[in-house]
């Protein structure tokens, strides 16, 4: 085959514009390039503003996972005015943080990711046809069910929260209201229903705990084939058509990850600070990295704008970056070629390294070793790890896992609420101070830093998951995750690379395909296309 250039503009489903362009020797991908098109700038908006002016504006970062934004913007200030948490806010903001996720998972798999497994490519397989009476959009079965359903949870959200999305409910000290035994029963009511119509009955086709038994790549097999039910269900049959049209054979990326957990026990938390974050989460954090884990330390992170469009090159800690934009035709003389940073993570022999966030991440962080009584402790993914590697496969199983996973902990969260007790501790507003938050968003790792001086911002920096995941090269001229995880790719049909699609929304970037072909020879364009016609 033809050396070809391909840029795909955007590749995203979901919000903004993710351009990508990859280099395709004899069918398979060698090289590539991701390119975020839009500027965002709410570092900007936010400097010079009142300290809980990230309480209002980072929810709107996007529409998707503002509950995600507001929890780690209100942590951040928690952690900078040194507030006390009652137990209550705590459980409160677990519970709402953890419906966000449990939405985005049954709408992110059928109406972004699934949707591509009907493609007209996999038409051979035995299984394609019902694939598409599956998961054709808008039509498929569990299309239609998975879709209209995913809307429950974050009912439970707007109970607490008064609003989904872009509630600001969450407030330095705890939340704005107190919940009523009407808002718990009600909750448990609505996610009792979401769990028997769609995610045993669906999803899983058996129990929860009959699910979360799994700790092996071995007995996900067995599971697969353990009856009919389970065989048939959604789960089972993504998995065996996952396996038969070749989606564990590529897209497998840094294989090193990090999750910055998320979740507090409130006993210990009661009194937020950096230093105390890890020790109280119950969805860890950790990185794993070269095959070893580390503790995450925030401490550690950089930013590196070497090839995005700001000024400047080197890499620098949020607390001291800076979002200083520049004109992009300018910029790219000077081999920038994205509007986002690259975050980097130090890790002392390896340096600043490029690693992977999301569901896959938040797994591997889940089997590290020494793991407290409170904490998550599942082996299941760093098992499959070791024996298939990661893929695009096991990033949509990590993801799927996550549903009965945090189902679970909503349910005995809601069930801990004392609602005799308080759900607000008025904090002092002290003048200066810096500010750490951080959740794992649907997405992956999410973050603020926060620095304050004579009661305003003066500097505020946000590293989402999708910067994590699709920022691109840095000093070191290292390509990022997402950008890794292209090459290898088999592409088909250059003129429909439903590959691409698979790999880039296997990691849900925050970012929305028109597709641009170059012959790698001579430069003509050779097509033009959106990848599928979805968006």
């Amino acid at each position: 085959m033809t050396a070809l250039d391909l840029h795909v503009s955007p590749l995203g489903r979901v919000e903004g514009d993710l351009d990508v362009r990859v280099t395709i020797d004899d069918g398979v991908v060698t090289s590539a390039w991701t390119e975020a098109a839009m500027f965002r700038g709410f570092e900007i908006i936010l400097r010079g503003k009142d300290p809980q002016a990230g309480l209002i504006v980072c929810p709107r970062i996007c529409g998707i996972c503002g509950g995600s934004h507001l929890y780690k913007s209100a942590y951040a200030l928690d952690t900078a005015w040194r507030t006390h948490m009652p137990a209550n806010a705590t459980l409160v903001r677990n519970i709402a943080q953890a419906c966000e996720t449990l939405q985005s998972i049954p709408r992110y798999f059928y109406a972004l990711f699934a949707i591509d497994l009907v493609n007209k490519n996999y038409a051979k397989s035995a299984l394609y046809d019902e694939a598409v009476r599956r998961f054709a959009p808008y039509v498929g079965t569990s299309y239609q069910k998975g879709v209209v359903l995913s809307q429950k949870p974050v009912e439970v959200y707007a109970i607490f929260g008064g609003q989904w999305p872009h509630s600001s409910f969450m407030v330095p000290g705890g939340v704005m209201g107190a919940a009523s035994l009407s808002d718990v029963t009600r909750s448990i009511a609505i996610l009792e229903n979401w769990k028997d119509n769609w995610l045993e009955s669906d999803l899983l086709g058996c129990s929860i705990d009959r699910w979360l038994e799994n700790k092996t790549w071995e007995d996900i097999l067995a599971w697969v084939d353990e009856n009919e039910a389970q065989r048939n269900s959604d789960m089972g049959f993504f998995i065996r058509y996952a396996l038969d049209i070749g989606l564990d054979k590529y897209g497998q990326g840094v294989g090193n990850y990090i999750s910055t957990g998320t979740y507090f026990d409130p006993a210990l938390y009661a009194n937020p600070t950096i230093d105390g974050r890890n020790g109280a989460l119950i969805g860890r954090g950790g990185i794993f990295a070269g095959g070893q884990w580390h503790q995450f330390d925030q401490a550690k992170v950089r930013e590196d704008v070497t090839h995005s469009f700001y000024e400047g090159s080197r890499p620098l800690h949020p607390f001291e970056g800076e979002t200083i934009p520049i004109d992009p035709e300018k910029a790219k003389k000077q081999g920038k070629y994205s509007w986002a940073k690259s975050p980097r993570y130090e890790i002392e022999g390896l340096g600043n390294l490029p690693l992977e966030t999301g569901p896959l991440a938040r797994r591997m962080a889940a089997a590290g070793p020494d793991a407290a009584p409170h904490q998550d402790n599942d082996p299941l993914f760093l098992d499959i790890y070791n024996k298939v590697g990661p893929s695009v496969l096991v990033r949509q199983l990590a993801r799927l896992h996550e549903a009965p996973k945090y189902f679970k902990w909503v349910r005995s969260w809601l069930d801990q609420l004392d609602l005799k007790e308080s759900f607000y501790s008025k904090p002092t507003e002290y003048a200066s101070g810096r500010g750490f938050g951080a959740t794992e968003a649907a997405r992956g790792a999410l973050a603020d830093w926060i620095v304050l001086e004579d009661n305003k911002i003066k500097n505020y920096q946000v590293i989402t998951p999708t910067a994590w995941n699709i920022g691109p090269r840095d000093g070191n001229e290292v390509l990022g995750p997402m950008e890794k995880a292209f090459i290898g790719s088999p592409i088909v049909d250059p003129e429909d690379p439903v590959e691409l699609g698979h790999v880039a929304r296997s990691f849900d970037s925050c970012l929305v395909c028109t597709v641009h072909a170059y012959d790698g020879k001579t430069g003509k364009e050779l097509s033009k296309f959106v990848i599928n016609g979805m968006v």
